[in-house]
């Protein structure tokens, strides 16, 4: 008779791998994850900005290897305006994310996790014989066709990334290419974000140092050829660079769906539940969070025999985030539709003391103050208003 789990996760990612280390922290129940590449943490398509304080809420300390650099200045440019913010108050470090998911993945397995790679999960049903009431648990379990068989589990949680989320809705897809690239150019500690409506409609380009001549480069946005998108910022760069890596992938930006459970005793998290940040696609913080509110939902549910349990996940994840990314959102809607004149308007209307606040006051990882600051000027306002009248006012309420 082959085992049954009492929670098997697909996607060894930062979200899935918090999830097995939540649910592993309690005795007796069994986990496996299932990751379909070679390797945890591989393919990396993150650019691994995150802020200390971020990490620490996700109760991982990041090894000296996971730490790749620290930044100290973020350069924020439109066409032809930009401005400075200083992120020495923030402490944003780029993290390896290879590096970084294994410590997590070794943490999840000391506490009693099976981890297996290369094993990619082809499909899942639920079994169908006779139920008791759908708060307790009625022994139904959930048949995992994988690349290695058919497992068997009681409680499943989907982590395998955007493209899980691709195939319910493709409208909040963008695509992006990142290159690791070593060019002179690449200060140390300065991350660049450049906003062109024409090249990176509704997104922007990026360099993400990880040493002095060394980072990651890229761009993502809607419907362009992002290989010819980054061909050209790089080129207007300079000449002197070498592409040593390169990496495409989809990116998520239209926030959260409206529920992470699929069913009973089953939840989705991280990119595949929409955990990404609207405005930059990031989610080391917000996924990993979503892991560790689903796997102590889980762990409850089972430890209790009460699935209704379960919706304590999602009560949780949307009331740490649910406002924020709401904000993230009306934001992203504003300056998408600008066109590049508007956006070096609206980069030309902030003062000093603006930037002076968003430096000392600002969160990395929760935008919405910072945006609010940026495009709630006079001028930016009168700017914005032109182009969507009223929507404006609900960013700010």
């Amino acid at each position: 008779m082959s085992k049954i789990y009492d929670v098997i996760i697909a996607g060894g990612s930062i979200s899935g791998l918090l999830a097995a280390r939540e649910l592993s922290s309690h005795n007796g129940i069994s986990v496996l994850v299932l990751e379909e590449d070679y390797e945890v943490g591989t393919p990396d398509h993150c650019g691994g900005l995150v802020s200390m304080s971020a990490v620490e809420k996700l109760r991982t300390l990041p090894s000296a290897k996971s730490i790749q650099n620290k930044v100290r200045k973020a350069e924020i440019l439109s066409p032809s305006n930009g401005f400075d913010v200083n992120a020495d108050n923030q402490k944003v470090i780029v993290l390896d994310r290879r590096e970084f998911d294994k410590q997590i993945a070794f943490e999840a397995q000391d506490l009693g996790a099976e981890i297996r790679v290369r094993c990619s999960v082809r499909s899942v049903v639920e079994d169908t014989h006779d139920s008791a009431p759908n708060n307790i648990d009625d022994g139904k379990i959930h048949l995992v066709s994988t690349s290695e068989g058919e497992m068997k589990c009681k409680y499943f949680i989907d982590a395998r990334g955007v493209g899980s989320i691709i195939l319910k809705n493709r409208t909040g897809v963008l695509q992006t290419a990142q290159y690791e690239v070593y060019a002179p150019w690449i200060d140390s500690d300065v991350i660049e974000v450049k906003f062109d409506n024409i090249r990176f409609p509704g997104f922007f380009a990026w360099i993400i140092p990880i040493d002095s001549g060394k980072g990651k480069v890229g761009v993502g946005g809607r419907g362009i050829n992002v290989v010819e998108a980054l061909k050209y910022y790089l080129n207007s760069k300079g000449s002197r660079y070498n592409i040593i890596r390169k990496v495409y992938s989809p990116i998520w930006v239209m926030g959260p769906l409206e529920s992470f459970l699929c069913g009973r005793k089953y939840l989705v998290v991280g990119d595949a539940a929409g955990q990404t940040k609207p405005t930059t696609a990031g989610g080391i913080f917000t996924c990993g969070m979503g892991g560790i509110h689903a796997g102590r939902a889980t762990a409850n549910a089972i430890n209790t025999n009460d699935q209704e349990l379960l919706k304590d996940y999602e009560r949780e994840w949307f009331l740490e985030f649910n406002s924020e990314f709401k904000k993230m959102l009306l934001a992203r809607r504003l300056l998408e539709r600008l066109d590049n004149r508007g956006l070096d308007e609206v980069f030309a209307s902030i003062s000093q003391s603006e930037i002076d606040f968003i430096s000392q006051s600002g969160d990395f990882d929760f935008h919405s103050t910072a945006l609010a600051r940026i495009i709630g000027t006079k001028k930016a306002t009168k700017i914005i208003k032109s182009v969507l009248s009223n929507e404006l006012r609900r960013l700010f309420d």
